[in-house]
């Protein structure tokens, strides 16, 4: 009896040896941000929701536990937002099955009110860890967090969202109370920790890998901060992080490497995130979404046929010329920056005879770049969508270098050929002037601006202190299309130059 049993446990252990091991579970999480009204490919060939689409199902196809999420930013930059005021951008949320989604600042551009009647019909798990949207009509819409349970692991998420001061026009958050992430993720990571027991504790965030003022919090300093948030799905900055690099992986609080992934902007990338979770170890990937997915994606035949009459609509609009450009400029190119200030200042003295000495635009209101060739009613729409006007500011030259400086912490931004900034190393203004003179603090001069950031936003506080001159009524992009039409009829093209008028005194 004792030989039958060695026998029996010998022939168990070879049996056990030979078998493989079992695998730990994983979690796949694709994500996307500041996918930005992106519903078609974009000029480069890039993107397209569809092809989204069939990225996240092969996922699912391919893997047991998969989570699709959005870290805001899902509107705003093409016609489909222009004409169609979020109905297409909210509703294929659902359509795409996102199973969480963050907002973003551009989601307040028509209002909180807008939002709210579109975002409550989102199917998808809605989380904001630090908005309280109590005094509002999205109070009950959001959670703090969310747990998943996948085996015996449970995984928490956290909604992080950008302080809308600064980056949502005045009276479209009414009602909303902002907390500093600062003070709200970590702490809520621990809780969800050390009270819900979770295992890991993801951060879904749009406030940025790093800030547009020196002063707004980002994903990267709040991970230094952090002990107990295991990896970060972000968006808001466009930022494209190289997985792997030394900006994707950071050391936190206690020395520990987090990940941060941020997937740029247009949907031309989605993030893949591959928890181990066993070990807790995280491999992140980025996805191209281009042409390799059309196979894939032409299955889509009800969601083709959904979108059709919204995409007549914009493509009426794409195929109206009005104008020619002679050269391809970039959205976030000197070029474009440099072309619109210019073009602003010859169109403001047509609207009203208060003079303008200079103008400064926001490089983050050119969403798509001009081609070369023939532009379009629809393109400048897509460059131009934000419901902005043109305002005649009354500054003195403190509130002007005040304003310099913040441009300067973010690389400069777009003015008109009659200011040339320089700035150091410490992002400190060395030489401001204004048609060969020195910007003096106690003088005044007269600014062609756009409302937006008359009233502080992309953080020119300064702005807020000045005397309003002029205030146009029409919104600023429809005056650009106008001048543009002039130019046409000029027998003129779009033209402009790369100089930097902002830049970095070595």
């Amino acid at each position: 009896m004792k030989k039958t049993w060695k026998r029996l446990m010998l022939a168990a252990m070879l049996m056990a040896a030979a078998s493989p091991a079992v695998q730990a579970e994983h979690l796949i999480i694709m994500s996307a941000n500041d996918t930005h009204s992106q519903i078609e490919p974009a000029s480069d060939g890039k993107s397209g929701v569809l092809r989204r689409l069939a990225a996240y199902d092969q996922a699912r196809r391919e893997n047991k536990n998969v989570l699709v999420v959005h870290a805001g930013d899902a509107v705003q930059g093409t016609n489909y937002f222009s004409l169609y005021g979020g109905k297409v951008e909210y509703s294929l949320l659902d359509s795409l099955h996102y199973d969480i989604v963050v907002l973003g600042n551009h989601e307040f551009d028509n209002g909180i009110d807008s939002l709210a009647y579109y975002y409550k019909n989102v199917k998808a798990t809605k989380l904001s860890t630090n908005y309280d949207f109590s005094d509002t009509k999205l109070a009950g819409e959001f959670q703090p967090w969310v747990i998943k349970t996948y085996g015996d692991k449970r995984v928490g998420f956290i909604g992080l969202n950008v302080n809308p001061v600064g980056m949502v026009a005045d009276g479209n958050f009414k009602g909303l109370r902002y907390l500093n992430p600062m003070d709200v993720a970590d702490a809520t990571a621990k809780y969800l920790k050390e009270i819900q027991k979770v295992d890991y504790a993801v951060m879904i965030s749009h406030i940025g890998y790093d800030s547009m003022d020196p002063n707004e919090p980002n994903d990267s300093l709040l991970v230094t901060k952090s002990h107990y948030i295991d990896f970060v799905i972000g968006g808001h900055s466009h930022t494209v992080l190289k997985p792997g690099s030394q900006f994707s992986n950071v050391l936190n609080a206690d020395g520990k490497v987090v990940v941060i992934g941020q997937n740029g902007k247009s949907g031309k990338y989605v993030g893949k995130y591959d928890l181990d979770l066993e070990t807790g170890e995280v491999i992140y990937s980025l996805v191209d979404i281009d042409s390799k997915l059309d196979a894939a994606a032409s299955q889509y035949t009800s969601l083709q046929s959904w979108l059709a009459p919204f995409k007549h609509g914009v493509d009426s609009l794409m195929n109206n010329p009005v104008g020619q450009s002679v050269r391809f400029m970039k959205n976030d190119s000197w070029a474009a920056q440099n072309w619109i200030c210019d073009a602003v200042m010859q169109i403001i003295p047509k609207l009203t005879k208060q003079r303008a000495q200079f103008a400064i635009m926001n490089k983050g209101g050119i969403r798509v770049d001009m081609p070369k060739g023939v532009v379009t009613e629809g393109l400048l729409g897509s460059m131009f969508p934000f419901d902005n006007r043109f305002v005649i500011l009354n500054i003195t030259g403190k509130d002007l270098l005040e304003a310099l400086k913040v441009m300067a912490y973010r690389d400069g931004d777009a003015v008109s050929k009659e200011l040339k900034v320089a700035y150091n190393a410490k992002k400190e203004i060395v030489s401001a002037k204004l048609n060969g003179k020195e910007i003096k603090p106690n003088k005044t001069y007269q600014m062609l601006t756009i409302d937006f950031l008359a009233n502080g936003g992309d953080y020119l506080n300064s702005f807020k202190n000045c005397e309003r001159l002029f205030v146009d009524d029409v919104k600023y992009g429809s005056r650009v299309l106008d001048y543009v039409k002039e130019l046409t009829k000029q027998g003129k093209m779009i033209d402009s130059t790369d100089e930097a008028r902002m830049y970095l005194k070595k």
